[in-house]
């Protein structure tokens, strides 16, 4: 007993040895909104007191814009980022901007959430699924009940013309050899509503106005939980998901902590963190917030990062011919 304590004695001092290692100014580029991205570095900051993490928070659009600047003048300023999507994360390790880092610990993660090179690393699962009206005639299972008669004209979803979520969710469902594109056409065929964000589906189904739609789960969830007549389902076919990836920039000044930053994230209490925020972790052995869906009834459609990427204009332009825009 007194040599396991003392391993263990030995094992926490080499822990706090490491993390009093790892300091100086770290630079994080996220789409974050505001209130995560402080709460985020609050909680690393708890880890790594010696690290000095000074953030620049925007759209997931605007940040890559940002950055697209920034390469062109030869001067990058993040160590690390922490953006929406996996596909803006494909096109910049495609251009040979990031920096891999396969020693990262993503063992209890399924294989499809992390960039299969170690480039970039998902951190959570905003998940996107079906929303309904309690008062609505139908609970759907899936997707394919959108298209049943009883919800003709009821139906209203994010346009991928605007929202990355749903950007990610044509992508799979396109992809998907039982759904494929009639399913967006069968959509349209319903007389379905595809303009703004997700808040704008959760005021429409949430008042009445229309009864199904697409939508992230928080949004949902959240309204339940306070009273509103809607729910959230996981469609039988599978959910879509933007994680908010981290990555390390090629050029990083600070590269022991950008690491550090990634391994926090992927840790169990970095986990926690997005948990308490409210988002599902992206760790199956991390308890999601109440109200989510039970993690086995959790299934994630297969996301191809690099195909999305290849396709995403063709993609885009076929919907806008759809639905307008």
């Amino acid at each position: 007993m007194l040599r396991l304590a003392t391993l263990a004695a030995a094992l926490a001092l080499t822990a706090i040895t490491a993390q009093a290692d790892v300091t100086g100014k770290l630079v994080l580029y996220t789409s974050q909104p505001n209130e995560d991205a402080q709460k985020t570095v609050d909680a690393f900051k708890a880890k790594y007191p010696g690290v000095d993490v000074q953030w620049t928070r925007d759209g997931t659009t605007q940040v890559m814009a940002k950055l697209e600047a920034e390469f062109t003048a030869g001067a990058p300023q993040p160590d690390v980022l922490l953006i929406a999507d996996m596909v803006s994360m494909q096109s910049l390790k495609q251009e040979g901007r990031l920096m891999a880092y396969p020693e990262a610990n993503t063992a209890r993660f399924a294989k499809g959430l992390m960039d299969p090179d170690g480039y970039y690393f998902s951190t959570k699962m905003i998940t996107t699924g079906i929303m309904y009206n309690t008062s609505a005639p139908m609970k759907p299972t899936s997707y394919k009940d959108l298209l049943k008669p009883e919800a003709k004209g009821k139906i209203v979803m994010p346009s991928p013309l605007t929202s990355g979520a749903a950007a990610i969710q044509m992508d799979a469902i396109t992809a998907d050899p039982d759904l494929g594109w009639q399913y967006y056409q069968g959509l349209a065929d319903q007389g379905t509503v595809a303009q703004g964000g997700n808040g704008a589906v959760y005021k429409a189904i949430a008042s009445g106005e229309k009864l199904y739609g697409f939508i992230v789960d928080y949004l949902p969830v959240r309204g339940q939980a306070k009273g509103a007549p809607v729910a959230f389902v996981a469609p039988t076919e599978g959910l879509t998901a933007v994680t908010e990836p981290v990555a390390i920039l090629k050029t990083a000044k600070n590269v022991a902590a950008a690491k550090a930053f990634v391994d926090f994230l992927l840790s169990a209490d970095g986990q926690k963190v997005a948990s308490d925020m409210g988002y599902l972790p992206a760790d199956p052995d991390v308890a999601a917030p109440a109200g989510f869906p039970n993690r086995d009834q959790i299934t994630l459609m297969p996301f191809d990062p690099a195909a999305a990427l290849k396709d995403n204009d063709a993609n885009l332009k076929k919907f806008a011919a759809m639905f307008g825009g």
